[in-house]
């Protein structure tokens, strides 16, 4: 069953009198559950697809469609909604709030929807990722792999229909790189959670069911259509 797709999507961003089309008419249709790897290129438009994908950029043109449904037609505040609890997002940067701990770190996302924490499943989560004994910790006394875990488990905490990973291995040493996209993979796949990732590692994008590479805003290439689009 199809979750996400989006039509014709375009960005373009203004400097002066310089135009640039970081993503210039893409179309993609991604089924749930399905592992996508985007890609391409620095400068190709990987990331800007997953902001406009997630709904953290808005399109110059195109749409995306969350289950059919097109995310144009809501409101900013549904939109926000919708990021909080059906969208988890992992960046190469961690993004943790420097002041909270790695447990308030990861219920964020609840505590921003008011919502109970499932605490069974945090406490799974957080065995899981291997940081249980971190939890009291702030971001500074954790390594880059414990705090890459920690955003991993905030991306997770509100169970996700759709986690998207911007890099997530980017600021990582191989080894502890390594840990961390197979993290994301196992229990994206036991929750049965679509994951779309963006890297320029090849290495990494082969362990996906899909890849895709970008090349000037466009898909050059798509593993699901036989190698072309």
């Amino acid at each position: 069953m199809e979750i996400l797709s989006c039509a014709e999507l375009r960005k373009t961003y203004l400097s002066g009198d310089v135009k640039t089309n970081a993503v210039n008419g893409v179309n993609l249709h991604i089924q749930q559950g399905e592992f996508c790897a985007v890609t391409g290129p620095s400068g190709s438009g990987k990331s800007t697809l997953l902001h406009m994908l997630g709904s953290l950029e808005t399109p110059s043109a195109g749409k995306v469609f969350y289950q059919g449904k097109d995310l144009s037609s809501y409101r900013e505040d549904q939109r926000a909604v919708l990021r909080r609890r059906r969208f988890g997002f992992v960046f190469q940067a961690y993004n943790l709030v420097q002041e909270l701990t790695a447990r308030e770190n990861m219920l964020l996302p609840v505590m921003l929807d008011r919502n109970q924490a499932d605490e069974a499943y945090l406490r799974m989560l957080v065995e899981r990722l291997g940081i249980a004994d971190r939890l009291d910790h702030l971001p500074a006394a954790l390594s880059g792999g414990q705090q890459q875990r920690v955003a991993i488990a905030r991306a997770l905490a509100n169970k996700p229909a759709v986690l998207f990973a911007d890099e997530p291995t980017g600021n990582l040493d191989g080894q502890t790189g390594r840990e961390a996209l197979a993290l994301l993979k196992e229990t994206s796949t036991q929750l049965g959670i679509t994951l779309v990732l963006v890297t320029h590692d090849l290495h990494i994008a082969e362990q996906a069911q899909r890849m895709l590479r970008l090349e000037d805003g466009l898909v050059a290439w798509d593993s699901a259509a036989g190698g072309g689009q």
